[in-house]
């Protein structure tokens, strides 16, 4: 019963009116993965992009999300498919926030159209990455890009605690 009645106060204080639904998950691969299962669902598409760099989790999904091989899934055969790699805006190491667009846009030319992408799944803070920011410029632009395409866009917000 406490896990119904949290449910519906996380709905109520969704804004919008629309149905809600919320689901409660003990780990953050499980909620990533369910995400892009959602994004699947919801937009009637397959494809993926994920960033370099990127760590989602340990689950098979999750794995094929994240941006090594090393010690993640070496040694596990190919990951699923339908998953693409896109640059993390880092200055650093010498990709720029217009790279970063730049090479979604090389996925969307070269390796599926933007109506076969059901999610860009992003940490807004890289942690196993590097403990890199996407800068808010970044994060509208990308946003902007995934409602011209329809795409959904999943923040992997473990570094940056929304809701904490």
């Amino acid at each position: 019963e406490p896990y119904l009645e949290l449910c519906e106060i996380r709905n109520q204080k969704v804004p919008g009116d629309f149905a809600k639904k919320t689901l409660l998950v003990t780990t953050g691969s499980e909620a990533v993965e369910n995400a892009v299962k959602i994004a699947r669902a919801a937009t009637k598409r397959s494809g993926t992009i994920a960033f370099s760099g990127a760590y989602h989790g340990r689950t098979h999904y999750t794995l094929a999300l994240t941006g090594k091989v090393n010690p993640y899934s070496a040694g596990m055969g190919l990951m699923p498919g339908h998953v693409y790699r896109a640059l993390y805006p880092c200055p650093l190491h010498g990709f720029s926030e217009d790279d970063a667009i730049a090479s979604i846009h090389r996925i969307f030319k070269n390796d599926a159209a933007p109506e076969d992408i059901a999610a860009i799944v992003i940490e807004p803070v890289q942690g196993e990455g590097g403990f890199y920011a996407a800068m808010p410029a970044f994060m509208q632009r990308l946003r902007t890009l995934c409602d011209e395409h329809g795409i959904m866009l999943i923040a992997d917000e473990v570094q940056s605690g929304a809701g904490r």
